[in-house]
C-alpha cells in the first residue's frame, strides 16, 4: 500500500485538475528526519477558484488555494494545509499511522493527543455512500473485481472475512479561528475531509490492477511524470486584475486605435458587480453562537490494504 498511496494521490490529483483548478506540486524531493528516518516532502497548491462566488471569481481569478506540505515517513505520514492566500487563521492537519489490523487500536494516537476530546469515526470503503457527483461504478468496490490479486467484489461485513488485513489511522485537527464562523467552517471542513479520504482509498482498491506490480522506483516516475502533466494541466492562468486610481485623460489621448473594440471608458462599476439599493441586507451569522473548545481534536480511521493483503474496514461502533 506505500506503492497503491502514492499511486493513488498522484493519478487522483491529475483526474480533479483543469484549467486553473486543482493541484500544483511545488516541491517533491526526499527528506530525512531524525526521529522518523528518511522519507519525502512534499509541498503543493490546491487552487479551489470555484468554490468562491462567481463575482470574486471574475475580479480576482487564482486567489483562493490551500497550501499543503506533506512529510511521508510511511507508515507515518503528516499533513498539514493552510489557507494562506486568503484566511491565514485557518489550518488542517493530519497524522497518519498505518498497522495490520480492523482498526481495533484505540489508544494509536494517545501520545499525539493525550487528555484531548476526540470523536472517532469509522469509514467503509465499499458501504459508506459518497457525493454522487464522484460515483463511478468502475470504482465502486461493491463492483469492482481485480484481475491480479482476485479481490473483489466487497459486500456488507466484508473485512470480517477478509485476511490479512490493515487500517489506515488518521487524526485529523481543523482551526478555524474566526469568531462568528468557527463551529460552523469547522465541522464543513470535517465532512468535507471525510469525503476525499473516502473517495482517495476506495480508488486505491480499484485501481489495484494499476499500481500492484509496480517498484517503488516505477511509482516515483509514475508520480514524477503526473505532476509534470498536472501543473501543464493546471497551465495557464488568467491574468490577475490590479485596479488602480488614474486621472482620467482627454478623450483625444485615450481613443484606441481603430482595430480595437469599440468597448466605452467609464470609472463606473460594471454591472454585475453592482449592488441594488433596494436589496435587504443579509446576516453573515446567527445572533447566538455556541463555539467548541479549540483544542477538540477528530481521528479518522479509515480502511486500507497492503499490496500484498487483502483490503479491510475496521469495526464501527
Amino acid at each position: 500500500y506505500k506503492i497503491g498511496q502514492l499511486y493513488m494521490i498522484s493519478k487522483h490529483s491529475h483526474e480533479q485538475s483543469d484549467r486553473g483548478e486543482g493541484v500544483e506540486v511545488v516541491q517533491n524531493e526526499p527528506f530525512e528526519d531524525p526521529h522518523h528516518g528518511n522519507g519525502q516532502f512534499t509541498e503543493k497548491r490546491v487552487y479551489l477558484n470555484s468554490k468562491l462566488p462567481s463575482w470574486a471569481r471574475a475580479v480576482v481569478p487564482k486567489i483562493f488555494y490551500v497550501t499543503e506540505k506533506a512529510w511521508n515517513y510511511y507508515p507515518y505520514t503528516i499533513t498539514g494545509k493552510s489557507l494562506c492566500s486568503f484566511l491565514p487563521k485557518f489550518s488542517i492537519h493530519i497524522e497518519t499511522k498505518y498497522e495490520d489490523n480492523k482498526g481495533s487500536n484505540d489508544t494509536i494516537f494517545d501520545n499525539e493527543a493525550k487528555d484531548v476530546e476526540r470523536e472517532v469515526c469509522f469509514i467503509d470503503i465499499a458501504c459508506d455512500e459518497i457525493p454522487e457527483r464522484y460515483y463511478k461504478e468502475s470504482e465502486d468496490p461493491k463492483h469492482f473485481k481485480s484481475e491480479k490479486t482476485g479481490r473483489g467484489q466487497l459486500r456488507e461485513g466484508w473485512r470480517d472475512s477478509h485476511q490479512p488485513i490493515m487500517c489506515s489511522y488518521k487524526l485529523v485537527t481543523v482551526k478555524f479561528e474566526v469568531w462568528g464562523l468557527q463551529t460552523r467552517v469547522e465541522q464543513f471542513v470535517h465532512k468535507v475531509v471525510r469525503d476525499i479520504l473516502l473517495i482517495g482509498h476506495r480508488q486505491a482498491f480499484a485501481w489495484v490492477d494499476e499500481w500492484y506490480d509496480m517498484t517503488m522506483d516505477e511509482v516515483r516516475e509514475f508520480e514524477r511524470a503526473t505532476q509534470e502533466a498536472t501543473n501543464k494541466k493546471i497551465g495557464i492562468f488568467p491574468p490577475a486584475i490590479s485596479i488602480s486610481s488614474i486621472p482620467l485623460l482627454p478623450s483625444s489621448v485615450r481613443s484606441a486605435p481603430s482595430s480595437a473594440p469599440s468597448t466605452p471608458l467609464s470609472t463606473d462599476a460594471p454591472e454585475f458587480l453592482s449592488v441594488p439599493k433596494d436589496r435587504p441586507r443579509k446576516k453573515s451569522a446567527p445572533e447566538t453562537l455556541t463555539l467548541p473548545d479549540p483544542e477538540k481534536k477528530a481521528t479518522l480511521n479509515l480502511p486500507g490494504m497492503h499490496s500484498s493483503d487483502k483490503p479491510c474496514r475496521p469495526k464501527s461502533e
